[in-house]
């Protein structure tokens, strides 16, 4: 097989795989949600990637960010925003750089990172209060690594490193909560297929200042086991049946923006679940009704506890 050599960029053809977009599975919805970031903050950015499924987005010498991007580390994205954040901020002092042409600097992480490795460094710069947007897409397992579970792995899901009969058996971290008790500017929850939602809270955190949070649902077809074309119907039923809450948290208090109908009219959890193959195991080839209705005691003990 003859191996063909490109000598520089522009000797690239038009399919080849540098040059196809993004290597993103397809019906990936953390693209949906990283879409309507990029659109809405515009070029002006500079998204410091932490290591995980996005990271391939940008693959030498080719990127679908309109403005810049930088890799680091899965545990270090919030430490290198710092550090980006603090050059540009000198740059304008020692007017290097215009005002106008600052750089909004926003992590992204998926949630291996952002729940469990790189908590400890995202709390530090909530603490110093800095000036950033945090991004993370929300998939519950270390995706790019063969989907194990992580700290937001849904109880009963089976994944690569919890493939037994009753599934995943810890229980989904409540981020929004750990980071709401730092106190930051903003926190929300966001889902790529509710963007009337996502757009008005990206616009409301644009114009604030310091720590900005957003925890974004990102449906899996590769982890969650389901037609990729399903995507935005997975996401509108997690939202649906209760079991992913749009809220957002500023100055000090918590609000939903959207509620499911009532605990009699919204569909149950089984809906939600029965859709994805990572939770098959649930249904055959005997209905485990035990751990099927705690799961949907546990959404409905959310929402009843809702003002």
């Amino acid at each position: 097989m003859k191996k063909t050599i490109f000598k520089t960029i522009k000797d690239l053809p038009r399919h080849h795989p540098l040059g196809a977009g993004t290597p993103a599975c397809g019906g990936c919805g953390a693209l949906e949600d990283i879409k309507l970031f990029c659109d809405i903050l515009g070029e002006k950015t500079i998204f410091v990637n932490a290591a995980g499924c996005m990271t391939l987005l940008s693959v030498y010498p080719f990127t679908p960010f309109r403005g810049s991007w930088i890799y680091t580390a899965m545990a270090s994205a919030p430490a290198g925003a710092q550090g980006v954040r603090d050059a540009l901020d000198v740059l304008i002092q020692k007017k290097r750089l215009r005002p106008e042409d600052d750089l909004q600097v926003v992590v992204l992480t998926g949630d291996g990172s952002a729940y469990g490795m790189g908590l400890s460094a995202t709390s530090g710069a909530m603490d110093r209060n800095l000036d950033f947007i945090y991004l993370c897409y929300d998939n519950e397992g270390y995706g790019n690594t063969g989907h194990q579970y992580s700290a937001a792995t849904p109880h009963g899901a089976q994944t690569a490193t919890s493939p037994e009969a009753g599934g995943y058996w810890g229980y989904k971290k409540d981020l929004f909560s750990i980071w709401a008790a730092h106190r930051p500017s903003y926190v929300a929850t966001v889902s790529g297929s509710d963007p009337l939602d996502m757009a008005r809270k990206i616009k409301k955190a644009k114009d604030l200042k310091g720590p900005r949070m957003f925890i974004a649902l990102a449906p899996c077809p590769t982890g969650w086991h389901y037609d990729p074309k399903e995507t935005v119907a997975i996401g509108k039923l997690a939202v649906k049946t209760g079991i992913w809450p749009l809220k957002e948290y500023i100055d000090g208090k918590v609000t939903h923006s959207k509620k499911p109908l009532s605990k009699e009219k919204r569909p149950g959890v089984e809906e939600y679940l029965e859709k994805q193959g990572r939770f098959a195991h649930l249904f055959k080839p005997r209905r485990n009704d035990e751990l099927l209705a705690e799961i949907q005691a546990r959404v409905d003990d959310y929402w009843d506890n809702i003002p």
